[in-house]
């Protein structure tokens, strides 16, 4: 039975509310999607600095790493990390005589500190002097991307919206397919974060201006290209200054070798290995054969 108030069936009114409910749900739901959106674009990290005062970070720490004009989403740098493909990196080139002749060189320029960690940690100089070669040509080509920037860029990938912009900023060569595309931002959004916690507390620790370190398109840093969960965990102090400070070749040095010793380095191991140890320091069995090429080299 249908009851009538008026002449006007109950139902009809009861769907008449209900869609006005919806329309109303409806745009308040715009509102708040341009509100977030409008919100992101004056300041692309805003969520971000929520989620980091969230874990626990001093809010006005947080505040004064990103307020700052200069802080941006990085596409360009961090586009090239989702293009990066190891076989395709000419690793021959570093087998060069003009730059054995350096690495021999510079084993001698830093004699003291190779000496040292080859006692103290066990590890083969060649092996260290090899990767400071292969990771920035011994210290003279660091990166050019502001580490806080490629990290955080990165990090926001977990939203959707930040992986439309770097995918649209993209160009259409040597990029993923968009199903590939998503489940690399997936997986290194998180990985990312956890970068970013463990670098925002090296530079606080070191009383370092984070906006000022530059990097790698995947965010390492320095001689040895430390990702900043390593640094705070393996890196090494070489010099003994009270600083940890990987653009220094001491430091450098013996944070390698505490690495390797870690990853389970140790005197007298056979090719496989220490194939198998310089393989924890990249996944790339190019750069691993690398090394080990260059180190024979030597």
């Amino acid at each position: 039975m249908i009851y009538y108030i008026k002449k006007i069936p109950v139902i009809f009114l009861f769907f008449v509310c209900f869609f006005c409910m919806l329309t109303s749900s409806f745009f308040q739901t715009s509102i708040y999607a341009a509100d977030y959106a409008a919100e992101k674009e004056n300041h692309p990290f805003e969520l971000l600095k929520q989620r980091l005062v969230n874990d626990g970070f001093n809010e006005v720490l947080i505040n004064k790493i990103y307020d700052n004009p200069e802080i941006e989403f990085n596409s360009k740098s961090v586009s090239q990390f989702f293009k990066h493909n190891e076989s395709k990196l000419n690793y021959g080139r570093f087998k060069a005589d003009k730059l054995i002749k350096q690495v021999r060189q510079y084993i001698q320029k830093n004699k003291k500190d190779f000496v040292q960690v080859e006692e103290k940690y066990g590890v083969n100089k060649k092996i260290i002097a090899a990767i400071i070669l292969v990771e920035t040509r011994l210290g003279t080509y660091t990166g050019k991307s502001v580490v806080l920037t490629t990290l955080s860029t990165m990090a926001t990938l977990s939203d959707q919206a930040a992986k439309n912009k770097l995918w649209q900023s993209m160009s259409q060569k040597g990029r993923l397919s968009i199903d590939d595309f998503n489940k690399k931002a997936r997986k290194r959004s998180k990985w990312a974060y956890n970068e970013l916690k463990a670098f925002i507390r090296y530079a606080d620790r070191e009383n370092i201006d984070s906006n000022k370190i530059m990097g790698s398109y995947a965010g390492a840093m320095g001689i040895a290209q430390f990702m900043p969960t390593n640094i705070l965990t393996l890196a090494i102090d070489g010099n003994n200054d009270g600083k940890i400070d990987m653009f220094n070749h001491a430091d450098a040095i013996h944070s390698i070798a505490n690495f390797l010793k870690y990853h389970g380095w140790r005197p007298g191991m056979d090719r496989k290995q220490s194939a198998k140890v310089i393989y924890c320091y990249n996944h790339s069995k190019y750069y691993v054969n690398t090394i080990l090429d260059i180190a024979n080299i030597l």
